[in-house]
């Protein structure tokens, strides 16, 4: 995006502030919606945050989508409450979103969102709300990406640090740019005004000299300049194209995540392709093994017949052959009598037949299995971005459910809850087993058991905060005292910090019951 478009995208957006802040959703790791509820309704201010094409744009459609990261996680946690306005660094792609906090039993203070949409460069930083207007600087509070002086000895970005705005330039203002002033530019070709005229970039320039209908210095057709630069002010769109530039660049991100959602759904589909091919092949085996069988059967039914002319300790011995096609040439193992040497080829053939019998029971369903597949990852080539996400949504559904870890337990309303009873099944239970709507209690400040809830996305009922509450305190360092604090959250609102111990996890959105607790084993 370029200063001018991402200027008109921030008017378009403002006719709808102040605006409540409903939630976040992230479509994939580098994306980020805001559901806003304003003047004019509801609608999602969607930013794509990945280099080299990022992209901010308004959006009605549908988006999903739960945190993939801690910073995304920050990102939900902490811009809350109303968006109050937006500012943009002069026509430069610097943009922040001021949120208002809200008050609730953790109050969640003003903060403000700052995105540079500086292609390679690309960047988002929550940063502490500052206290005067029109300062770009602050407490950087956390940072999509962390730039340190290794990457850039020019400006770093990282956690804790001051952010520092790009210094500034002198370009003239087109939005407010005089006749006189542009006339000064008369002796640049048309395609170099972006050098002295803030908001033009590359695909702008282009479209200046589209409009105007020539490249060279607009000495001589000064009016048809003047003209284009003013309307490109009004209109910032690529007039060629159907798209318009903020268009574009959102069709360019849906094309990229529906490149990654492509990649990312390939990948299990290749290795259940994979696991159904080894297990073809086991069928293949079989079959030759069901014929190694037959064979091993027709010499122990022979042993059987002439063990009484078969010398004691021979390596081998040469039989008629019942059809009476000639003789059979039989190895023995000397160990073993002609009778031995007969029931142990009887027991290999039973083994290979049972193999044989077991893995062609499975052969039409592994076969039609492995078709299904196939087919699915023709499907893939061709999908939109909405079928990716609809296969995407049924192949998660189609995932087994994971054997259960901890101690079980039964809220009195038939929920199934489970008690992490170490650091490893704590971590099992939260981070593997545990969906994203289940329910998680842990007591407060003191170490002890993860409980899990698995409510799925029903709103748990007091009995059974009550008694998950009172689980998670019994395991727990403070089961040994009085009234026990107890947190409770969403699973999808609970993560691992990096380099962490395992089992020891951050929470948000929480809410707290006071219990005591009580021996429920």
């Amino acid at each position: 995006m370029e200063g001018l478009t991402l200027a008109r995208t921030l008017a378009r957006l403002q006719e709808h502030l102040p605006a409540r802040a409903l939630g976040w959703m992230f479509p994939d790791e580098t994306s980020a919606a805001l559901l806003l509820e304003g003047a004019h309704g509801t609608t999602n201010l969607v930013l794509n945050y990945r280099p080299p094409h990022p992209v901010l744009y308004l959006s009605r459609e549908r988006l999903r989508g739960e945190a993939h990261n801690a910073f995304q996680r920050f990102v939900a946690a902490r811009l809350r409450g109303t968006l109050t306005h937006t500012e943009q660094l002069k026509l430069d792609r610097v943009l922040q979103l001021h949120f208002s906090g809200e008050a609730g039993f953790v109050d969640v203070p003003p903060a403000r969102l700052l995105f540079e949409v500086t292609g390679r460069n690309t960047n988002v930083l929550v940063l502490e709300e500052h206290q005067q207007a029109g300062d770009w600087e602050g407490r950087i509070l956390i940072a999509a990406r962390e730039i340190t002086q290794s990457r850039n000895r020019f400006r770093t970005i990282r956690s804790g640090g001051r952010y520092t705005p790009p210094p500034p330039y002198q370009k003239f203002d087109p939005r407010n740019m005089t006749a006189d002033e542009a006339r000064s530019l008369a002796d640049l070709p048309l395609s170099r005004w972006r050098d002295q005229i803030d908001g033009l970039g590359p695909s702008l320039s282009a479209e200046l000299v589209r409009r105007a209908g020539f490249a060279d210095s607009p000495k001589e057709r000064w009016p048809a300049a003047w003209q284009a630069l003013q309307g490109l002010v009004a209109d910032p769109s690529i007039q060629e194209s159907v798209l318009s530039l903020n268009e574009a660049s959102r069709e360019a991100a849906r094309a990229e995540k529906a490149a990654q959602l492509r990649k990312a759904l390939r990948e299990p589909l290749n290795k259940r392709l994979t696991l159904l091919t080894h297990q073809l092949g086991d069928v293949d085996r079989a079959t030759l093994g069901l014929q190694e069988a037959q064979h091993e059967r027709q010499e122990a039914d022979l042993l059987m017949a002439y063990a009484h002319t078969v010398e004691a300790g021979a390596l081998s011995v040469s039989l008629s052959d019942f059809a009476g096609e000639g003789e059979v040439t039989v190895a023995l193992d000397p160990a073993l009598s002609a009778i031995q040497n007969a029931e142990k080829r009887y027991s290999r053939a039973r083994r290979r037949e049972e193999v044989f019998d077991r893995l062609a029971e499975r052969e039409g369903q592994l076969r039609s299995d492995y078709a299904e597949v196939e087919q699915r990852l023709r499907e893939l080539d061709q999908a939109s971005l909405s079928e990716l996400e609809a296969l995407e949504r049924q192949l998660i559904s189609e995932q087994p459910v994971r054997s259960s870890y901890g101690a079980r337990y039964q809220t009195p309303s038939g929920l199934e809850v489970l008690v992490g009873r170490n650091n490893k099944e704590n971590a099992t239970l939260t981070h593997r087993l545990g969906r994203s709507q289940d329910y998680w209690f842990h007591a407060q400040g003191y170490p002890g058991s993860h409980v899990l809830v698995r409510s799925g996305a029903r709103e748990l009922d007091l009995p059974d905060i009550l008694f998950a509450a009172k689980l998670a305190a019994k395991h727990s360092k403070a089961s040994g005292g009085g009234t026990v604090a107890v947190d409770y959250t969403r699973i999808k609102y609970v993560w691992r910090p990096k380099g962490a111990p395992t089992g020891q996890v951050h929470y948000t959105q929480q809410k707290t019951v006071y219990v005591d607790p009580v021996d429920r084993e």
